[in-house]
């Protein structure tokens, strides 16, 4: 049985470099096409734009990894039909089961691979692709410029934390601010105001309705001042800090992530949109092994024209996964379904029905 194993992985893995390169081919010539006027009318270099395209590469492999997986798996088992070797391997008492063994064994790995390229390269890859798009292409860039940004936490040093709970880009403006001074890791003073705005002139914050608390270390309040007019203060953070800390979860890992949501957690912000994001990279992963599972018992339902069937209903059954996964993640994002659910409903659905599929399949 090793033998027959190491043949249908090596027919596997053949099949898995060349759709996947095919894939990585095809989008990026498409990508460059529809967005070649992009660079031009930025006037981008083209060191630039090899950079930024190398860089895209772990995302393109990690966006063409399902698709891959699901086609591999219908031509792998769909040739052993079509020669008739899956006949003949039935006929010595090998059954479906056993051939799925070093497939989903493969589905596994790659779904193992696929996370940890997600945490790495691609997340990488993506905060360097996006500070391109936002250093470079100020026209048309596909990484918008936020007109408002929300649930902000800045971290300028150890020692001073601020939480922002709404924040107006252009007009540089402000509202629910925390600040927190630390010392050795004990609060020494915190900071709450109802809105602020930054003075270019006098290159400062115009702070409203704010009130300073100081801290002795056993934590009781030493000293409080309060004001409900309008006070400039040095805050020590500018705009552009601002700006800059508000990373997309695409540029993050999960480890980045986890930390996020610690910290806004910890400054009293709703987390719910991050805690989908967080578990969503942890279920696209196994998109590999669900495809799998379903591409399987597609290919042996149908007698004659298996491998054609099993292709396309392959590639229409991943579509509608998709769509069922971005279904869930939009109700997980306004809270009709916690977080968890929102991120696994899909593939747990999926993975029921690809098993199913797989038990009634013939043998």
């Amino acid at each position: 049985m090793k033998r027959l194993d190491l043949y249908i992985i090596r027919q596997f893995l053949v099949t898995l470099s060349m759709t996947l390169l095919g894939f990585l081919c095809v989008i990026l010539i498409v990508d460059l096409i529809e967005n070649l006027d992009r660079f031009i009318d930025n006037g981008i270099p083209a060191k630039i734009t090899i950079k930024y395209y190398i860089y895209a590469i772990p995302w393109f492999l990690n966006i063409g990894l399902p698709m891959s997986m699901l086609i591999s798996t219908v031509f792998s088992v769909g040739l052993l039909a079509k020669r008739n070797e899956l006949t003949a391997m039935k006929a010595t008492g090998i059954s479906l089961y056993r051939i799925a063994i070093p497939i989903t064994t493969i589905g596994l790995i790659v779904s193992f691979i696929s996370f940890e390229l997600d945490n790495t390269w691609v997340s990488k890859g993506n905060e360097v692709r996006f500070n391109i798009e936002r250093e470079y292409m100020k026209r048309r860039s596909r990484v918008k410029a936020q007109k408002e940004l929300r649930n902000v936490f800045l971290q300028k040093n150890e020692k001073t934390h601020i939480s922002i709970g709404r924040y107006k880009v252009e007009t540089t403006v402000g509202r629910a601010i925390t600040a927190i001074s630390l010392d050795e890791g004990i609060v020494t003073q915190r900071m709450d105001a109802r809105g602020i705005e930054w003075l270019d002139s006098l290159n400062t914050w115009k702070v409203n309705e704010f009130s300073i608390r100081e801290f002795t270390p056993a934590g009781e309040v030493s000293q409080m001042t309060m004001s409900k007019g309008d006070t400039l203060l040095g805050l020590n953070f500018t705009p552009i800090d601002i700006t800059q800390q508000s990373k997309t979860p695409e540029e993050m890992s999960f480890a980045d992530l986890s930390a996020r949501i610690e910290q806004l957690k910890a400054n009293g912000v709703d987390t719910t949109k991050w805690e989908v994001d967080r578990l969503f990279k942890v279920s696209f992963a196994f998109t590999n092994l669900i495809v799998v599972l379903f591409g399987l018992p597609l290919v042996v339902m149908k007698a004659k024209g298996g491998l054609s069937f099993g292709a396309g209903m392959g590639i229409f059954v991943i579509f509608i996964y998709y769509a069922f996964i971005k279904f869930g993640m939009s109700m997980g994002y306004n809270g009709v379904m916690s977080p968890m659910t929102s991120a696994w409903m899909g593939n747990v659905l999926f993975s029921v029905g690809g098993v199913l599929l797989l038990v009634l399949a013939r043998k």
